[in-house]
C-alpha cells in the first residue's frame, strides 16, 4: 500500500515538475546541441512579398474595430498587395458599417456562427495567397505583416506562422498572463527553431491559403492549426519580430473564466481532434505535445492525486519528507488565497497557478457537461 501511494505521489509530482520547467530545460539542451536557425529571420524585399487577406473575426467589436482597420491600413506593405477583410458573426451592433468607413476592403454580413467558420467565409471570399488572422482589439506594429510572411517566403514547406503577442494590462495589475506568456513565447520560439510549434494565438498568425484546414467549428485554430500542419507535411513556426499588443482581461477572475472558454475549446482537440495521435510526427515533434500539450492539460488531475496521494502517506507512514512534501501543497493553495488581501507579486503568481492550471479541469468538465457553443463574445475588459 504505501510502496503504491509513494510510486503515484512521485511520479505526479515528477511529471508536474517536468512539464512546467523540466520541459524548458529540455528544449535549451536540445537547441545548443542542434544548434539550428531560427526559420524566415530576414524580411523579404517588396518585390518576393506575397499578395496577404488579412481577416478579422468581429462579433460586437463597435467599440473597436474602426481602430482595427486603420491599424491594418497603417502597416507597412505594399497596399496594392494587401486586402483587409472583415466577417461579422451576426453582430448585433454597427460593427459592419464602421469596418466599411474605416476603408475595410471587404465586410462580409454574416448569420451568427462561430468564429471559425467566420473565418473560413473570410478565406473562401478572400484572394490572397496568404491568409493572416488578428482579432479585432489586437494591434499590430508597422512591420508585422513583413515579418509575418517572412517564413512563407523563405520556406516553402511553412504552412503556418504565428507572431508575438504583448499583453497590457492598464487596470488592475492582479493577473499575471504577461509573466506566463512571455515564458510561453520563449517555449514557443525553441519548438519553432527545432521542429514546429505547438499552438499559437489569435491575435496575429498567417497560413498559406493551400495549407488553410476546415476544422470542426468549436475547435479553435489556435490549438487545431500547428499540429494539423505537421500532420500534413507543413511546418507550423513562430516569428518573434511580427509583434501585437492586446488588452489583457485586468482581473485573475476574468483571466480564469477566459482560460476557462479556451479549454472548453480545448478539450475536444484533445479528446477527438488528433492532438493526442503520433500519426504524422515526428519522434521530437511527438515530444513537444506530449510535454507541452499532453501534460500540461493533465495538470490540475496531477496535482489532485499528488495531492491526495501525499495526505494518505502522511496517515500511513507520517515521515517527515512526506509532511514537508504535503506543507509545500498547502502552503501553496494559501498563499493563492492570501492574494486576494496582499498583493504582493509571490502570492499573485500563486494565485495565477492555480487558478489557470483550475480553469483546465473546469474547461473539461464545461465541454463535458453541456458540450462547447461555437458563439463567443469579446471578454469584459478587453476592449
Amino acid at each position: 500500500m504505501t510502496i503504491a501511494l509513494q510510486l503515484v505521489f512521485w511520479v505526479c509530482a515528477g511529471l508536474l515538475v517536468y512539464a512546467q520547467v523540466g520541459y524548458g530545460l529540455v528544449l535549451a539542451v536540445l537547441g545548443r546541441l542542434l544548434r539550428r536557425p531560427a526559420p524566415g529571420a530576414a524580411v523579404p524585399d517588396d518585390a518576393a512579398l506575397p499578395a496577404v487577406s488579412l481577416v478579422v473575426a468581429a462579433y460586437r467589436e463597435a467599440d473597436v474595430i474602426a481602430a482595427k482597420v486603420a491599424n491594418a491600413r497603417a502597416l507597412d506593405y505594399p497596399a496594392d498587395r494587401l486586402q483587409v477583410v472583415v466577417a461579422c458573426d451576426g453582430s448585433p451592433d454597427d460593427t459592419p458599417a464602421l469596418a466599411r468607413a474605416a476603408g475595410a476592403d471587404l465586410v462580409l454580413e454574416l448569420p451568427r456562427g462561430g468564429k471559425i467558420r467566420a473565418q473560413d467565409a473570410a478565406v473562401e471570399a478572400s484572394s490572397g495567397e496568404v491568409v493572416a488572422f488578428s482579432d479585432a482589439n489586437a494591434l499590430w506594429e508597422p512591420d508585422a505583416l513583413r515579418a509575418l510572411v517572412a517564413p512563407f517566403v523563405a520556406d516553402l514547406k511553412v504552412g503556418y506562422v504565428c507572431g508575438q503577442v504583448r499583453f497590457v494590462n492598464e487596470i488592475d495589475g492582479t493577473n499575471q498572463e504577461g509573466l506566463y506568456w512571455r515564458y510561453e513565447m520563449w517555449l514557443r520560439a525553441m519548438e519553432s527553431r527545432l521542429s514546429s510549434v505547438t499552438g499559437g494565438n489569435g491575435a496575429i498568425y498567417a497560413t498559406r491559403r493551400a495549407s488553410y484546414i476546415v476544422v470542426d467549428a468549436v475547435m479553435g485554430h489556435d490549438l487545431s492549426f500547428p499540429f494539423n500542419m505537421v500532420k500534413r507535411g507543413w511546418r507550423a513556426v513562430y516569428a518573434p519580430a511580427a509583434r501585437a499588443s492586446e488588452k489583457m482581461v485586468p482581473t485573475i477572475e476574468g483571466e480564469f473564466s477566459r482560460k476557462t472558454r479556451m479549454m472548453s475549446h480545448a478539450w475536444p482537440i484533445v479528446v477527438k481532434g488528433g492532438l493526442l495521435s503520433p500519426r504524422g510526427y515526428s519522434p521530437l515533434y511527438a515530444l513537444m505535445i506530449l510535454s507541452h500539450r499532453a501534460l500540461r492539460y493533465a495538470s490540475p488531475f496531477l496535482h489532485v492525486l499528488a495531492l491526495a496521494a501525499n495526505v494518505a502517506l502522511v496517515a500511513v507512514d507520517g515521515g517527515a519528507l512526506y509532511v514537508v512534501t504535503l506543507a509545500l501543497q498547502v502552503l501553496l493553495l494559501l498563499a493563492a488565497l492570501l492574494a486576494g488581501a496582499v498583493r504582493l507579486r509571490l502570492l499573485l503568481v500563486a494565485r495565477y497557478y492555480v487558478a489557470t492550471t483550475a480553469s483546465i479541469a473546469t474547461g473539461w468538465w464545461s465541454w463535458a457537461r453541456h458540450g462547447t457553443p461555437a458563439g463567443w463574445a469579446p471578454p469584459e475588459g478587453t476592449r
